[in-house]
């Protein structure tokens, strides 16, 4: 039986454990890896002659960092033997990180690069590798391509020594406080609820709140591998724990304006919750976050938004006289306007953003503190702030719609094919396919998209009301389950 295929997809390989994530799997990673550290010929990769990325040299050492997941650290290790054995420099998290701390370390410390053993928001059975180039953003397709026709047939051998630990928490901690006003934040009249949903962001928002006395509550701060038996993905059924938390304690605190902030399995993405106990998708999280750093902190550059985001991320652009570029789904495809500093900001519909003046990378912590920074300067609550945004760009109502296909991709190339002409009664105008297919109609837009993860096929829908968006989305789902499969 010869050794199973390994394909790295939007951000990263993953796999179910101990089907196709296996310990033979990742020594065969760690080797391809270690012969692209090793490879004299990487220097002429774009990233350095094009972007102005420093070439950093094997012998500057690879960090690997895991998350919560079942096994995460002895993957982790086997991984990092792999790499030891041909002669690369390896250090090893302590402890589980977020993924953006261990992005900040690479840089910071001048590294070759890192990885990271997560699987983000797949759901408990699955894990992965994320590569982390010497800046400190998801890999270029350019750079994963090289490292897969690397990967060998037989399993390499592993070392057997030990692994330098290093401990990345407190540089990272200290990185995010220059970058945010925590001091207003003390000041303000806030209670904030942190849902870490056992993910390995947990505890670092309580760590930078504590100094500044800030009130909070942390909710699912535990290590579970099962993460309580849902996807730790911050969408509204999964988060249905914070949602009667703060609906508690709006009843008893009076006078406090109350925060709920969430963040993935892996710490690289965001979402919030309103001092009702209404979810704010990642649409309104993102339109917020941008709407607050062009208004408070000055914001220049380019805006970067993936072809699901919402369209109020281009009007805000366009309110504020900034350029604005749609891209496709995956942070990587973002990377290059961050690491270059063409680009200021860059949003995607799963939750990430990034920020040039941190790293070209997603950092869930980093943008629930911006969150959390807006409600402190305006004095306003999620609720009001999103008012306040629907008046300067008109309304905006999302839900995404997950099937679980294998023929995905057979079904968006018959939609590209033949494209649909009206959808729940409304007419298309246009029709897009820089990612998926992505319908556009007079006011709002429908994206079909396979997704490059797992076997699902992605319903996007942008509406003026949700009863529009649900319209789209089911008449979608009927044309799609009645004549293309």
């Amino acid at each position: 039986m010869g050794a199973s295929e390994i394909k790295f997809g939007t951000d990263g390989w993953r796999g179910v454990i101990a089907q196709d994530f296996t310990f033979a799997n990742v020594a065969r990673v760690g080797y391809a890896l270690a012969e692209y550290l090793l490879d004299p010929r990487r220097g002429t990769n774009p990233v350095y002659t094009q972007w102005g990325v420093p070439f950093r040299p094997a012998s500057q050492g690879f960090v690997i960092g895991y998350d919560t997941r079942f096994l995460a650290r002895e993957f982790a290790q086997h991984l990092g033997r792999a790499l030891s054995h041909r002669g690369v420099p390896v250090f090893l998290t302590d402890s589980f990180v977020p993924t953006p701390a261990l992005s900040a370390w690479v840089v910071d410390r001048g590294l070759a690069g890192g990885a990271m053993i997560t699987a983000s928001h797949n759901p408990p059975h699955w894990s992965g590798v994320k590569l982390k180039p010497e800046y400190g953003g998801s890999a270029t397709p350019e750079l994963t391509a090289r490292v897969e026709a690397l990967i060998p047939q037989e399993v390499p051998e592993v070392s057997e020594g030990e692994l330098e630990e290093v401990s990345i928490r407190e540089p990272y901690l200290q990185r995010l406080q220059r970058l945010v006003d925590l001091r207003s934040v003390g000041k303000a009249p806030v209670y904030v609820v942190v849902d870490a949903m056992y993910g390995s962001a947990q505890g670092y928002l309580p760590s930078l709140l504590r100094p500044h006395r800030v009130p909070f509550l942390a909710l699912r701060s535990v290590v579970d591998p099962l993460f309580g038996g849902r996807k730790p993905e911050p969408l509204p059924e999964n988060v249905v724990p914070l949602k009667a938390v703060i609906r508690s304690l709006c009843r008893r605190l009076k006078g406090k304006i109350v925060v709920g902030l969430i963040t993935d399995g892996d710490g690289d993405r965001a979402a919030a919750m309103d001092e009702r106990g209404e979810f704010l998708d990642t649409h309104r999280t993102a339109s917020l976050i941008l709407w607050h750093l062009l208004r408070h902190r000055g914001l220049r550059g380019q805006v970067l938004k993936s072809v699901a985001l919402t369209d109020m991320i281009g009007k805000l652009a366009d309110h504020a006289g900034l350029p604005w570029q749609e891209i496709r789904v995956g942070f990587k495809w973002a990377v290059e306007g961050l690491v270059t500093k063409k680009a200021a900001f860059a949003g995607e519909e799963s939750g990430g953003y990034g920020y040039s003046a941190h790293l070209p990378e997603r950092d869930g912590i980093l943008s629930n503190l911006y969150l959390l920074e807006l409600v402190a300067v305006t004095g306003k609550p999620l609720s009001a702030l999103v008012e306040e945004l629907f008046q300067l760009v008109g309304p905006h109502h999302f839900a995404r719609r997950d099937l679980e296909l294998k023929e995905r991709l057979e079904i968006v190339e018959k939609l590209r094919a033949r494209p649909l002409e009206e959808v729940g009664g409304h007419k298309v105008v246009a029709v897009e396919d820089l990612d998926g297919l992505k319908l556009r109609f007079r006011q709002g837009w429908l994206l079909f998209r396979a997704s490059g993860t797992e076997p699902i096929l992605r319903l996007y829908c942008e509406m003026g009301s949700p009863e529009a968006v649900q319209e789209v989305l089911d008449d979608a789902q009927r044309q799609v389950g009645g004549g293309l499969l």
